[in-house]
């Protein structure tokens, strides 16, 4: 009898998991469905104290589609974002500016720490004042920075120019356990306070769905909360934030103080040639804890590019053979330059979806589906976002201004094959096979086949024939 019941328990969970799993998967192609893709721009803006917060529709087709959201933090001189967490991964593109930030996870070690020597009358003469907490990390221009699900985390402007963060969360993750979009859980300040604007972000009714509440603490009784913490009541409901009407960007007049070695260019140096292995052993993934990860990398130096024509521009990868934390956040993201009149050669992803965010210029982006249709033809400028789904075709065209961009990809290792090149789908044809497919000669054939000799980016015109460098991985 115990055995006919096991037997039953265990084929109704498979039937039950297999109805999940189709209508998942019956979502999905739902989702994806585009007949048509456009340039998007933020229709939220949220004003805080240090700072303004960007949000894209995440009910528009094309983000339900990747399965991703898009926001973008501009901080202050000064100005801190507070700690919070999220319930997707998420990955940030540091596009101006320098700060740094930390991530906390429960149980790893209190590495950094300091002692200083009191001032006369504070807790007694002679008395020392210890602080101690998780290491900070710190970031510029051009940095891509990881930040697992359910990490707390905070980021601080130190420059003296604004801080521009662009980041994507992944709601599509298995990390995500809650639903199609993604939420942010705020564990300090009153981020309701903040005010939302529409004006030149569109007139129709917007949603706040990331920013919509006070913090956790928020939510608990104050007697609960001071006997957590062994504190007064005072201590206590000051937690909760309720008069707090700094929103979710706070200024620091006096500068944040807090435990972190001295960044200096030297140190950047040394991590740039870490990261191209030119001395010291490599680093595999494998002596890296959730607690001593590396979370960051830069794709904005021209010397760490994988493809690079200096006649036409560059293309610069962070996936998990470069960063390994990115295997376990599923995510990966690349930089991508063009110069004037240059193209990136005809391409689709294998498998991922891409997500396109213009940093500077402008370039006409064609992206055409499986039934050979041009479901975008425009030209997308500085601070517009494409999603092109996977395996759709795309080219890039910079014109008079150039283009650069940053792209984030929902895998952590993201397959471009190319249409035209070298090393493209083309290029491996036989002859024969080119010639009776098109209905062109052999010789026509030929020229197709083999006028290219660049692999991604190369010169529009056609006459420029320069070697590309392809970079060691």
């Amino acid at each position: 009898m115990a055995s006919s019941w096991l037997s039953f328990s265990l084929s109704f969970l498979l039937v039950l998991h297999g109805t999940f799993a189709q209508q998942r998967y019956q979502q999905q192609q739902g989702e994806c469905q585009l007949n048509r893709l456009s340039p998007q721009e933020p229709t939220t803006r949220i004003q805080a104290e240090a700072g303004v917060t960007e949000l894209w529709d995440q009910n528009n087709q094309q983000f339900q589609c990747a399965g991703v959201s898009l926001i973008r933090h501009v901080i202050q001189s000064r100005g801190m974002l507070l700690p919070s967490y999220v319930n997707t991964p998420l990955l940030a593109y540091v596009e101006r500016g320098r700060g740094f930030y930390g991530i906390m996870q429960s149980g790893c070690p209190e590495t950094f720490q300091s002692s200083q020597q009191m001032q006369q009358g504070e807790r007694g003469a002679g008395s020392r004042f210890q602080d101690r907490h998780q290491r900070i990390g710190q970031f510029r221009q051009g940095d891509i920075i990881a930040f697992p699900a359910g990490a707390a985390h905070w980021a601080y402007n130190e420059g003296n120019e604004e801080l521009v963060l662009v980041c994507l969360e992944d709601s599509s993750n298995n990390a995500n356990q809650l639903g199609q979009f993604s939420r942010r859980f705020f564990i300090a300040g009153n981020p309701q306070q903040g005010q939302q604007q529409q004006g030149q972000y569109g007139g129709k009714s917007l949603r706040r769905e990331r920013f919509e509440s006070g913090n956790v603490f928020n939510g608990f009784d104050v007697e609960v909360l001071a006997e957590a913490f062994g504190v007064d009541r005072e201590i206590a409901r000051r937690l909760q934030g309720q008069d707090d009407q700094r929103g979710h960007i706070v200024n620091i007049q006096q500068g944040l103080r807090v435990v972190r070695p001295p960044f200096s260019q030297e140190q950047e140096e040394r991590e740039e040639r870490q990261e191209q292995g030119q001395y010291g052993p490599r680093m595999n993934g494998i002596e890296e804890t959730i607690c001593s990860a590396k979370v960051r990398q830069n794709i904005d130096n021209p010397s760490r590019a994988d493809i690079y024509n200096p006649h036409a521009g560059r293309f610069t990868t962070v996936n998990s053979l470069t960063l390994p934390i990115l295997s376990f956040l599923r995510l990966s993201a690349a930089r991508g330059v063009l110069y004037r009149d240059s193209i990136m050669a005809p391409h689709w992803v294998t498998n991922a979806h891409k997500v396109i965010y213009i940093t500077k210029g402008e370039s006409r982006i064609q992206i055409v589906d499986h039934r050979g249709q041009a479901v975008l033809d425009d030209r997308v400028r500085q601070g517009q976002v494409v999603v092109v789904p996977q395996n759709y075709a795309v080219v890039k065209h910079a014109e008079t201004e150039g283009c650069e961009w940053v792209e984030f990809n929902t895998n952590d290792n993201a397959m471009i094959n190319t249409l035209s090149g070298r090393t493209s789908a083309i290029r491996g044809l036989p002859v024969d096979v080119i010639a009776n497919s098109y209905q062109i000669s052999r010789d026509e054939a030929r020229r197709l086949k083999f006028n290219r000799e660049e692999t991604l980016i190369f010169r529009s015109s056609g006459r420029a024939r320069s070697s590309e460098r392809v970079a060691a991985a």
